[in-house]
């Protein structure tokens, strides 16, 4: 029997439970759940949610790390017609207030590490009218599994739309705030439709699938949605750990995952990986930033599987071109690709004019694909921006090769691409210029051998003591996420620009890039 790609979420996940309902969906630790057993906890989360009122289409947030709750919890919000808002935890107070704000979230289900994180905000999310704790105590707040258990096993069989939101995930903003990219059931019906003759054409049921990339990235959720669809077995860690990865996949016969570039380079220098038997490993995915051609073809020798490069966004639900293993060949000289279109996806390269541009010749990636997000939440502006006739304006600057292979060469919009988080400067010069002692302040990308790129500001100072390096980044800690702090700071006169006041960013990048590719993936 097929798999119906072309339904709605809750009707592919029914589906699976009907024909796979005793065979094991995850596992968590030492727990496993069946596919029956994860449809009678979603069914309890939806009876929940709807004892609590949310009416479809409200959101509903989860900040806690990778879990087997989690795909009970958006299980749960998808059969309730309510939508998953995925909170970052790497995020600061102010940030993952913001997003709790910016979504109107109802109910917020929280882990035990993000405890004191919630407790400093509670006053500030007043949209929040529940908090659930998802493991751990605390007194003020209501247990999960007490919760979901006091409440009925019974799918509310709810009527399911294609353009219903299922998922909302934020992405970093240009201007200093994340937008919610929302994401539809149409979205997800196009993303297995494509996957179907890529990514998925090794995975088979009861196969062995390792979700380790965090579920509030589109690659962990999309990762551990795809265990669902094809009714494989997703092991799931709570976050990255090397020692762990390299455990698993020997012990729990690992076939399948998807790293950023940076955990595959954490894997090939750890001491253990020389003993690993990787035999069991048919397929690594990889993709979201840079990587290096020696740590490619490292990875390749030592786990001797099928690699799949992809390139794609959240606002596209993921990939939306695929370097298949055959082009991982050394002698075809496509490794700086990130391949060809997938199916049912137009891809153009064009000029500031929106004319197509030659081959060989870089302009901006645009894409037209059932993948494309349904908008940008509560934001038509920056949608209509994002979104012209059926076609989303990446921001990446790319060109195609004579086979009509794509190549990302850089970025229109400044982005830093770190370890696979995308970082805007916009964010981290507004958390710098904060500071009462700093006047101005640029932020770029410079090249790092472990995580692609590394945070690099400059800053010009009011009058004033001198601020040192350790001063202004535990400043910027209390801001914004660790991950997007600056990794140094140099202080300068004055900032380049141009005549009208931008930010001359390039002239900055210019000394540290110079005989360097500045290439994303």
């Amino acid at each position: 029997m097929e798999i119906p790609y072309e339904k709605t979420m809750v009707e592919i996940f029914r589906w699976r439970v009907n024909k796979s309902g005793n065979n094991v969906a995850h596992k968590f630790e030492e727990k496993e759940t069946t596919f029956n057993e994860l449809d009678s906890f979603s069914n309890k989360v939806a009876q929940g949610l709807l004892e609590e009122g949310c009416k479809p289409d409200s959101r509903v947030a989860y900040l806690g790390k990778n879990s087997d709750i989690f795909f009970e919890f958006m299980y749960g919000t998808i059969k309730s017609r309510t939508v998953t808002v995925g909170v970052n935890w790497r995020l600061a107070p102010p940030e993952v207030a913001f997003i709790l704000n910016d979504s109107s979230s109802e109910i917020l289900f929280v882990g035990p590490e993000f405890f004191g994180l919630i407790e400093e905000i509670k006053d500030e999310i007043p949209s929040v009218r529940k908090i659930i704790t998802v493991g751990g105590h605390h007194e003020e707040w209501e247990d999960y599994t007490q919760w979901r258990d006091a409440n009925v096993d019974e799918d509310p069989m709810l009527e399911s739309n294609g353009d219903d939101d299922v998922i909302q995930l934020y992405t970093s903003g240009t201007t200093g705030h994340p937008k919610g990219v929302q994401l539809t059931n149409d979205n997800f019906s196009a993303c297995f439709i494509v996957n179907e003759e890529a990514m998925y054409r090794d995975i088979e049921e009861g196969g062995v699938n390792l979700v380790c990339m965090p579920i509030f990235h589109v690659a962990g959720t999309n990762m551990g949605i795809a265990g669902m669809v094809t009714g494989a077995k997703s092991i799931i860690i709570p976050e990255v750990d090397p020692s762990l990865i390299l455990k698993l996949i020997e012990q729990e016969k690992i076939q399948h995952t998807i790293f950023v570039p940076a955990v595959i380079l954490f894997l090939i220098q750890h001491p253990d990986s020389a003993n690993t038997d990787f035999s069991s490993l048919e397929t690594v995915i990889y993709g979201a930033s840079p990587i290096t051609d020696d740590t490619l073809l490292k990875a390749m020798e030592l786990m001797d599987c099928n690699f799949w490069q992809v390139y794609g966004l959240t606002e596209t639900n993921g990939a939306i071109t695929f370097l298949y293993p055959e082009d991982h060949d050394v002698s075809r000289g496509k490794l700086r690709s990130c391949g060809k279109a997938a199916k049912g996806v137009g891809l153009r390269v064009v000029d500031s004019e929106d004319n197509d541009v030659p081959v060989g010749e870089v302009g901006e990636v645009i894409i037209k694909s059932e993948l494309n997000m349904k908008g940008y939440w509560n934001r038509p502006e920056a949608t209509a921006e994002a979104i012209k006739d059926g076609w989303f304006y990446s921001g990446d600057i790319g060109y195609f090769d004579d086979e009509g292979f794509l190549y990302i060469h850089d970025r229109v919009k400044d982005m830093i691409v770190s370890g696979g988080e995308n970082i805007y400067p916009a964010e981290v010069e507004n958390a710098l210029v904060s500071h009462p002692n700093i006047a101005d302040a640029a932020v770029i990308g410079i090249p790092d051998d472990r995580w692609g790129e590394a945070t690099k500001a400059f800053i010009v100072q009011t009058e004033g003591e001198k601020l040192n390096e350790d001063e202004v980044i535990s400043y910027v800690r209390t801001q914004i996420a660790g991950y997007k702090c600056p990794k140094t700071v140099e202080h300068i006169d004055e900032l380049p620009r141009n005549p009208s006041g931008k930010i001359l960013r390039k002239d900055l990048r210019a000394p540290y890039w110079e005989g360097k590719e500045r290439n994303v993936s």
